[in-house]
Parts: structure tokens; sequence; C-alpha cells
């Protein structure tokens, strides 16, 4: 069988997509959750931030070794990143997770916001998020946060695909009465 330049450049991309989704349990198993997360989050374009240290992990081939655990993710930084809703297993587990920004992620759509808000360990430790330029996510999405028990600051700014915000922010409000809402939505 011979196949086109076109073909084969799309065989080429699936490939590729394929690798940075896949999710694989063994290593997760192998190496914890909070360096496989780092591994995933590093591959798809994005940053992460260990426990204890004040600069930005950006560099896959410079995560930190060590013993298992010794490293927790305790923020990240999506920001123009690849990552999507198939890769979120890979949150699970995460313990010390505080802070997460969505910035100008094309991804992200209101099934990413409902799968992270089912994550328990986040539900427990995520504190703050922001939400800026993602198309994809809606009221939908922006209700299901409410999960998040902990979430105390939550900036909302750019997102066309939310259409009712007062109803949203209302809701989001009476269910977390603790939570500061920042918006910019027009």
């Amino acid at each position: 069988m011979c196949l086109s330049t076109r073909q084969k450049s799309v065989l080429l991309l699936a490939a590729i997509i394929l690798k940075y989704i896949f999710i694989d349990y063994e290593r997760i198993k192998a190496v914890g959750p909070d360096r496989a997360a780092a591994e995933w989050l590093l591959r798809c374009g994005a940053k992460v931030r260990f426990r204890g240290f004040d600069r930005w992990q950006h560099d896959y081939n410079g995560l930190p070794t060590g013993p298992l655990g010794r490293y927790r993710i305790e923020a990240i930084d999506a920001t123009e990143s690849c990552i999507m809703y198939r890769g979120f297993d890979h949150l699970e587990g995460l313990e010390h997770v505080e802070e997460i920004r969505f910035n100008k992620c094309i991804y992200i759509e209101d099934t990413c916001l409902e799968r992270l808000s089912q994550i328990k360990t986040l539900q427990d430790s995520l504190k703050n998020m922001t939400m800026v330029s993602c198309g994809n996510v809606t009221d939908k999405g922006i209700i299901t946060l409410h999960h998040l028990r902990k979430l105390e600051w939550l900036l909302l700014s750019d997102l066309p695909g939310v259409k009712d915000k007062d109803q949203t922010v209302d809701r989001l409000q009476t269910a977390l009465p603790r939570l500061t809402i920042e918006l910019d939505l027009a």
C-alpha cells in the first residue's frame, strides 16, 4: 500500500497526539502521581512548580530526581499548552496542588473542568484558579467547579462561551460562599 504525503502526515500527527494523551498507569505506579503528572504536563507545554520551590519547572529533561514522593506538584501553569481531557487522569492522586492556570488553552472544554472537579484530592487542595481565553468553556463547565470545596479565588476572563455570567456566578457563590470571583467577561 502506498500512502500519499498527506496521509503520512496525518498518521504521524495521530501518533504524536496519542503519545501525549496516552495514560501509562504502570508509569504512574512506578514513579508516583506527581512525577508522572509533571512528565505529562511538561510534554504538553505546561509548567509545574514543586512544593518548597519558587521557580517553575518547564524543561522535561530538567525534572528533578530523587526518592518516590519527594517532589510534590503545588502549582500548574497550563498557559498555551495542549493539555486535553484524555490526559486529565494524570492528575489523579495529586494531593498538594493549590493553583491551576488555564490561559489560552484551546483544548480545555467543559468535560475537562468536570473531570478536574471530580478528582477528590484536588477537591481538598485546590485554592486558586485562573481561566483566561479558553474559548470552549461554557457556563456548564464553570458551574462544575463548585465541587472544588477549598477554592478561594477564581479569575474568569475572555470566555466567550459563558453566556449567563450572573447566574453562573450566583450558583458558584451559593455553593462556595468563601470564593472570591474576579470577572472580566463581556
